[in-house]
This record gives C-alpha cells, structure tokens and sequence, in this order.
C-alpha cells in the first residue's frame, strides 16, 4: 500500500461557550484530509481492523445509527478521516480517564476541508488528545506502529494535572443537574457556581462560607478537643507533650494501650495507635513529632472500635463511611512486602491519584514499620502459612453505612463541626457500634477535620455511594435560587453597541449594578473602565465573576460566536437585530444565508424557558427564529402594521412599536402608550429601531414602566470613560 499524506490542521479553536456546534465548549478544527477524501475506510484495506484492534471501546460508539456498534457500521461502509478522526480523539480522552461523547464533523465547499469539533473538559488534554489521535490514525492508515499504551499514560498524566479533581468535579456536576453555572477561576479547583452577584464559590470541599478561624482551630487538635470536651462532646482523655519522656509519663497516667498522634497533622498521618510499651511511645512520638510541623505531639487514651468518616454538611450528617484494619495472610514463601503487593496493592480501587478512594499502602512508611517491629517482623520477613499479619489499623475508611447511624451519634457529630466553626467537616470518630450511642460504647469524636475527602462517599468500597454534591450545593443554594443574575444578550450589527448600553441604563435606573460587554468597552454602572471590542468570551466572563454585578448586558455577532462562543450559558432576554453579513464571516466557511443563521440562532438556542427572545419583526430571517425559543417572543418594528407584528399581537403576545413618535407597549388587545420619542436625547433618538428593541428587552425583564421611562429620558448615547 502506497503510504497516504498526512493530514493537515489549518486552524484549531477553543470554543468555550455556547457555539454553532452544542451548549457546551468544544474544541473545532479545520482539517485537509488531502488524498485522503479519495480513500473513505471501506477503501484502505486492513485499516478498520488496525483501529478497532487499538481502540475496542469504539464499538460503544452509537454514531449517527443511534445504537452500539454504529460508529464501526459506519466504517464498515465507509466513512472519512475526519469523522474517523473525532471518534479517535473521544476514544482516547475517555481511555485516559475524561468521559466525553460529543463531536461532530462536517464538509465544507473546498475539497478535502473539514471542520470537526469534539467536545473536552479541559482544552490543554483536548489539544494533546488531538495531536495522539492524528498521530494513531495516521499509524492506522499507513499500517504503522503506534505506542497507545504511551499516548494514554501521557493523557491521564495531563488530566490529572489539569482536569477538575474527582470530589470538586462531583459538586460541580451536582449544580449542573439543578442548571446552575459554574465557572473555573484557576487551573486548580477554585471554581465559581453562579453568575455575577448571586455566585458561590468552592475549593474542593470548602466553600465562601468556610471560616478561616474554623479551619486554624481544626488543624490545632489539642485546642480542637478542649473546645470540644467543653460543649460536653466526648473526646479521648488525653495531654499535649514535647518529649518523649513527657509522652511515656501521659500515657502511664492515661492508661495503657493509648494513640500518639502529631497536634497539627491531617488524614491519619504520624498516627500510631494501641501502643503497649515505652518504647513503643518513645518512637510513636518521634514518627508523630517528624510527620507534624510542631514538636509537640498528643497522647489520647486509644479508644476500641472501628474509624468512621463522617461527612457534616450545614447542620446534617450526609454520608457516613467505616473503616477496617489492613490485613494480609502468609503463605511461607512470600516476605510480608510482597504480600502487600499481591494482596492489597492490587486492590483496583487503590492508586496513587484523586480518583481512587483508596490509597497504595507503602510498608516503609513509619507507622507500619512500628506495626510489623511490635509483631516481630520487618517488610523483608516471610509469614508462615495462614499467619495473619496487621499492616494498617487505620486510614482505610471506605465502606458507606450511612443508613446506620444512630440520630444521637448525628447529633454529636453536627455540633462538632459548628462548635469548631465550619460549615463542611469531616468528623472522624471511633466506636464498636455506629447504630449506638457513644455514651453507652466509650466511643469518642477523635477529629475534626475542614476540607474533608468526598471519595470514600462517592465511591465506596461497599454500599451505597452518596450524593454529597447534592447536599453541598444545597447548602450553598437554598431551593429555588439558581445562581443566576439576569443576563441579557444583544446580537447582529445594528446598533447592538447602542442597545447594550442602553439596557444597562435602564437596568441601572431599576436598582441593580449592571455591567455591559459591548463593542466600544466594557462598562459598569454606565462608567467605561475598558476600552476596546469587547464583544468576545473572555470580556464577558469579566462581568460574570465580578461579584459586584447584579445584571449583565452583553453584545455579540456572527464573528465573535464563531470565534469563541457566547460567554454565558443562558440568558433571561435574546435580542436579534439582523443577521450580519456573509462577507464578515467567509473565512469560517459561512457561505451562505443557512450557515449564517446557523451561527446567529445560537443567540436564541440558550433563552432559559423563563426568559423571552427580542426579534426584529422587519428583517424576514430574524423572524424565523422565533420558533427556535424556549421562552416567549416579542417582536418590535416601528411600523405597528408589520404583518408578523400584527399576527403576533392577534395571538395575544407582546409587540413595541412607534405610533405618532410614541413608543407603545402592545400584549393583545392591551396597549400601553410609554414615552414621546421627543423625550429622548437627540443622541439616543436618531437610532429610534434601537430604541424599541432595548424597550422590548426591558420589559422582558419586567421592568417598571415609569422606571424604563426615566431610564431613556435619562440615557446620553455620547460615550463616556472612567
């Protein structure tokens, strides 16, 4: 086989808001297959079987057939490389641990040019996901070596450095489902749900309302327990120390068998539990002293029972998991290493990343080594047959027994966490029985802990994995609140600038601190602070994390939504003026009036259903779009007689309109006569369409009349700076 010429990538572009292609971000690529376009999979023999052979998972691939196996239908029929392409890209991000399933591709005018989007969670893994898959399909074609093994490890190395981790992406998913947006403010797991001044913010399990104080007060263990034990909340007997002697003394006093444990230390690190003797103690201490930032350490009475993580969210308990003690069995040939390897270690759900609930275990840590030495044993000594050896007896809290717990263990639990201060906790306590009362088992609340873990919930190691995420966003959000500030978008080229602005005037005249994003500038509360095209993603995202902005106005057109998406995922009001022009957009293959209301619909596909769509009555493809709202229409022309107005208005719905230089308010048969147009600043009135369409959008937005009337008296179209 004669080898095929590579594939070109012309432009590839992140799409990060709402596009042509789907609501969510995407990458797009333009591609030339080259000869390619001559050579549909169907024509390159042993190609279909080289990629299925690399890429099995692609038999889930449903495809335009709608049912498994669709996508390798469509290769058995013959399909081309850009199509093929996208497949591979989705596969290889799901390999390496990214689930996605949206990607598109479709021809364009010139031979052998594509454009192809697919969608990502995180643009750098989608670029490298890209470069693989071109890299393997080419090998597929050419009957080349391909190293897949390598290509995913790489992706799974960069999703996890740069990819949302497992717990934050749970609560982001949760606020999803209840269709409140989010926004990642850093390449870690800061992230914002919610717009403007209704946001919330999240740092993995911590939030806004996460108290500095608490989280000091949780990572002092000492003071943790004597705030604690004051509010009546049972906790070990125990005494900080800073020695070891001191430590031998306090344990002696306390009662053998006790816990050393560092002061400031977190997930069970520097822990050493039931220890018997000085020497014992002396190198718990130690171990505890190194593990913490400080050389004191605490000795706590060592409490019977097994560990639980309870999870606190607000004033409730919401998931609950138990840990077991680490064993492995001897077979008189393996040393105990290798035991931990084959018998533990393979455990699937342990690992070194964020999304394994369980942890490697490393039997050169401190903490095991005292273990196996109080057993007479190091990691190199081979366990006879049948001999049980403890390796860890705790840190393995991962079997959920939420529906266990007794309300009174709850209880205990709840006042914990608002006695330290925080409103998500991870309470670790430790008793025989959860479904009893610690009082009547000696159990006690060992830690308090901010920032806690979300794993052992979500995915268990048995029982039932708990929405955690749900109840979080729940208490950041109380029912009903959506996270979303009246958002209203302006679209076309005529007079869209103006009309922004507009809206933000009158917005600002009904109360509320309104930021627009328009082509001269960005403006808060009618004060330019930027200067400059603004119509683009990244200039809207400024307005949507300013905590300060109360509603949003945002322009944009044919070009900007081709060149970035929208910058918010649903507006309260669209506005559409025109359609542009096809010559604006011609290098994005628009090459006709479809393509470009392709493009310009986008405005109108994310109206929430709440919400209501401002088009243009006089501008025959605009109207077209009415059909295409989720919300209500209203049309505005100046000339009242338009046909689709007065139909509209038959129909009992909304229309503005202009009659003996007045505007007028129109639902049915109700008609409201709102301003003499003469009212109006020169510079403003002699733009009296924009005029009716901001109007519109205004009482979209139910807007007081008399407040949108003082707005537009009071609107000076001459541009102002800070």
């Amino acid at each position: 086989m004669t080898k095929k010429k590579d594939i070109k990538f012309l432009r590839v572009t992140h799409l990060r808001g709402p596009n042509i292609w789907t609501y969510r971000p995407v990458i797009e690529v333009w591609l030339d297959i080259g000869e390619l376009e001559d050579f549909p999979s169907n024509k390159l023999p042993g190609f279909n079987e080289r990629l299925t052979g690399w890429l099995p998972g692609l038999i889930e691939h449903r495809c335009g057939v709608g049912e498994r196996g669709g996508f390798l239908e469509r290769l058995e029929l013959g399909t081309w490389a850009g199509h093929i392409l996208e497949h591979v890209v989705l596969e290889l991000q799901n390999m390496a641990g990214m689930k996605t399933g949206f990607g598109k591709t479709r021809s364009t005018a010139e031979h052998g040019v594509y454009k192809m989007a697919f969608r990502t969670r995180d643009a750098v893994v989608g670029r490298a996901a890209l470069e693989a898959g071109h890299r393997l399909l080419m090998a597929a074609v050419n009957d080349e070596a391909f190293d897949l093994q390598d290509a995913v490890a790489r992706l799974t190395e960069l999703v996890d450095r740069y990819c949302l981790g497992p717990s934050t992406a749970h609560i982001v998913d949760a606020a999803t489902e209840r269709r409140i947006p989010s926004i990642r403010l850093t390449e870690g797991n800061l992230v914002q749900l919610g717009y403007g001044a209704a946001q919330r913010r999240i740092w993995t399990a911590e939030t806004d309302r996460t108290s500095a104080i608490g989280e000091s007060i949780a990572s002092d263990k000492d003071l943790t327990k004597t705030l604690l034990a004051s509010c009546g909340v049972p906790v070990p007997e125990g005494a900080l120390v800073r020695s070891a002697q001191a430590a031998w003394e306090e344990a002696q006093d306390i009662g053998l068998p006790v816990v050393v444990k560092p002061v400031d230390g977190n997930h069970g690190r520097g822990v050493t539990l039931n220890l018997m003797t000085e020497a014992e103690v002396h190198t718990a201490y130690a171990i505890a002293s190194e593990a913490g930032d400080s050389s004191a350490v605490l000795v706590e009475r060592f409490i019977t029972g097994n560990e639980h993580r309870l999870l606190v969210v607000g004033r409730q308990v919401v998931a609950v998991a138990r840990g077991e003690s680490l064993w492995v069995t001897g077979d008189g040939v393996a040393n105990v290493s290798a035991l931990v390897a084959s018998q533990i270690n393979t455990d699937p759900r342990r690992g070194d990343t964020e999304e394994h609930p369980l942890g490697r275990v490393n039997v050169q840590d401190d903490e095991i080594l005292l273990d196996l030495k109080r057993q007479g044993l190091t990691p190199d000594s081979v366990p006879q047959d049948g001999q049980k050896v403890l390796i860890q007896p705790n840190g393995n809290v991962s079997d959920d027994v939420t529906d266990l717990i007794h309300p009174d263990v709850a209880h205990m639990a709840a006042l914990a966490a608002r006695i330290v201060g925080l409103d998500i906790a991870g309470i670790d306590l430790v008793c025989e029985d959860i479904s009893q009362p610690l009082a009547q088992q000696r159990g006690a609340i060992i830690e308090v802990n901010s920032s806690p873990g979300l794993l052992a919930h979500i995915k268990p190691a048995s029982g039932q994995p708990r929405n955690v995420g749900e109840a979080i966003v729940k208490h950041l959000f109380a029912d009903g609140e959506s996270g979303r500030i009246p958002l209203v978008g302006v679209t076309g080229t005529l007079g869209t600038s103006l009309i922004a602005r507009l809206l933000g005037c009158l917005l600002g005249a009904a109360g509320k601190h309104a930021g627009v994003a328009n082509g001269e500038g960005l403006y808060l509360d009618g004060r330019q602070v930027h200067q400059g095209d603004c119509t683009g993603f990244a200039a809207g995202e400024r307005l949507l994390i300013n905590r300060n902005v109360e509603a949003a106005v945002f322009e944009s057109n044919a070009r900007s939504i081709l060149l970035g998406g929208l910058p918010y995922d649903r507006c309260s009001v669209g506005v559409v003026t025109d359609m542009g022009a096809l010559p604006d957009v011609a290098e994005f293959h628009i090459g006709d009036e479809e393509a470009l209301a392709n493009v310009v619909r986008s405005q109108v596909d994310v109206i929430l259903s709440n919400g209501a769509a401002v088009l243009n009555a006089a501008d025959p493809e605009v109207v077209k779009l009415a059909e295409l709202s989720d919300g209500r229409v209203i049309f505005y022309a100046m000339d009242e007689h338009n046909p689709v107005m007065a139909a509209h208005r038959a129909s009992g719905e909304r229309i503005v309109f202009a009659r003996d230089n007045h505007i007028v308010l129109a639902e049915g048969e109700l008609e409201t006569g709102l301003l003499d147009l003469a009212r109006i600043k020169p510079a403003t009135v002699k733009h009296p369409a924009s005029v009716l369409a901001a109007t519109a959008a205004a009482w979209a937005l139910d807007l007081p009349h008399d407040l949108i009337c003082g707005g537009l008296r009071a609107f000076d179209a001459t541009k102002k700076s800070a």
